[in-house]
């Protein structure tokens, strides 16, 4: 569009036309309220003349104050009919006070000096009335807000139900479509009360322990039978203070002389989940309880979930561990059955040994380990300890310590750090046959997503249909020649985030 309707104001019974310019002539154009089509007829008049487009709306009243937009091809502009009541004035105080005052405006500009003409409203008392008229049905619209990741905070619209008929119907939304209704569950919650005195509801979300993800602009829409209005507000989450080193360390319960190097890492605590800055003030999650617990099936899910890397051993561990373990000569204390680190970190494999003299091995994926500037070896007392320095994915293996005859093993596996979504999808609108590209950027390279439609994993098997692309950070999701079934929502994950956009196809 190189010309774009604006939102108009106009009285009731008065008509008013949107205008709006192509770039090319002869495009078809489309133009919606409430997000469906209008069909001309005596009230709605739609016009096309080259790169000039309108709408003319005529005998307007109470029911057309909705949105509407304009679309052609893959371009969808939004735009609002205010319609005022005639009831203060014929004359000039209608258009004065075209600039509607909204609760949250002090209202200093209000037209009191234009009050006289109309003498048969002469009585002040009706005056603060007007205004609610003008902004629509709210009472009380929803405000900016900001707050601190794992932190709560709640938003409040109040509505005026003197003039309804039926009980308002509120909706929430994140971005320009996604409706908050379905994500009603441990992060977000929504209230509804009635005040019978005042005749006013009163529609409250809150959102729980809020994450990095969650900020971004959001609208709240309410409709009554005829009647509709709607309000943005943003929402900003500012990172918790607490540094990463800290929640690491928070993370593992270490077993040794108190020193800060020694002793060993509880696997327990080590899987358990520590993505977000702040403990959950639930019980802790403890991922090695939920996989043993859980089919072969959902361990891909799992671990996706938790910021396993490799599910490599997990099934050979948890077979093993239901055997009962005969009774050592050579090990005091074997290895844990498994470990978890951060990469970058360091870890310490330590066991106890009967015999003081005793000499171990150590072996990685069945190869013995050598002394080097990563890999050290310590012998303290009865303890034998093998040390790990700046843990990367190739560290990300099974281990054993070997005593003659006798050994013991583990998995250690090295966790990435959780992968943020830098740049989110936008919502796109294309026509049958047409190439689709979503793409999104991640925090770190080389990091895994996942790709759903409509809450369903896209997989490999579905290749001849959907075609996955790495670049460097960015990830893509290729669709080449789309279809009606194609439209729906899609989302991308990763291990610390995901982005929803729409895809409309027509």
């Amino acid at each position: 569009f190189t010309k774009k309707p604006k939102t108009e104001v106009v009285l009731v019974g008065g008509a008013v036309t949107f205008e709006a310019e192509t770039e090319n002539p002869g495009l078809k154009v489309k133009w919606q309220r409430n997000n469906l089509d209008i069909t001309p007829d005596e009230k709605f008049l739609i016009n096309s003349d080259g790169k000039q487009h309108s709408l003319t709306i005529k005998n307007a009243s109470a029911e057309d104050e909705v949105v509407y937009a304009v679309i052609a091809g893959t371009s969808k502009v939004k735009f609002e009919l205010k319609v005022k009541e005639q009831e203060k004035s014929e004359e000039t105080p209608g258009p004065v006070q075209v600039a509607f005052e909204s609760p949250e405006t002090t209202g200093p500009s209000k037209p009191e000096t234009s009050a006289p003409p109309p003498a048969e409203n002469s009585a002040p008392a009706p005056q603060p009335e007007p205004p609610k008229d003008d902004i629509g049905l709210f009472l009380e619209r929803p405000q900016d807000g900001e707050v601190t990741v794992g932190e709560n905070i709640k938003f409040t619209a109040k509505v005026v139900g003197t003039n309804l008929l039926k009980k308002p119907v509120v909706k929430w939304f994140k971005g320009k479509w996604m409706d908050l209704t379905s994500k009603v569950g441990k992060h977000l919650q929504l209230h509804e009360s009635y005040d019978r005195n005042n005749k006013i509801y009163t529609f409250e979300i809150q959102i729980i322990k809020a994450k990095a993800t969650y900020a971004g602009g959001y609208r709240c829409e309410v409709s009554s039978k005829d009647k509709f209005d709607s309000c943005n507000f943003n929402l900003n989450v500012h990172e918790a203070s607490t540094s990463g080193d800290v929640d690491i360390r928070a993370a593992f319960r270490r077993t040794g002389d108190g020193t800060e190097e020694a002793g060993e890492l509880d696997f327990s605590a080590l899987l358990r989940k520590s993505n977000e800055a702040k403990q959950d003030a639930g019980p802790d999650v403890d991922v090695w309880d939920i996989l043993k617990k859980a089919p072969p099936s959902e361990y891909e899910k799992i671990a996706f979930q938790y910021g396993i890397t490799d599910l490599r051993g997990l099934l050979k561990r948890l077979k093993k561990m239901k055997k009962e373990e005969k009774k050592s000569e050579a090990f005091l204390k074997k290895l844990d059955p498994a470990y978890q680190v951060d990469k970058g970190q360091k870890m310490k494999l330590v066991v106890e040994v009967a015999n003081l003299d005793a000499e171990v091995k150590w072996l990685k994926n069945g190869q013995e380990i050598r002394v080097s500037g990563r890999y050290i070896f310590e012998s303290i007392g009865n303890k034998r300890i093998l040390t790990i320095n700046n843990c990367s994915l190739a560290d990300d293996a099974a281990y054993e310590c070997v005593i003659g005859e006798e050994k013991c093993f583990t998995e250690l596996f090295v966790r990435e750090p959780p992968v943020k979504i830098i740049h989110t999808l936008e919502d796109q609108m294309v026509m049958v046959g047409e190439r689709v590209e979503f793409e999104c950027e991640v925090s770190e390279e080389g990091a895994q997503v996942k790709w759903e439609k409509d809450g369903v994993e896209l997989t490999r098997e579905e290749t001849f249909k959907y075609r996955f692309k790495k670049d460097g950070k960015k990830h893509f999701l290729i669709i080449n020649e789309t279809t009606l079934e194609d439209g729906g929502n899609y989302k991308v994950k990763t291990n610390g985030g995901e982005s929803v956009a729409e895809l409309m196809v027509q």
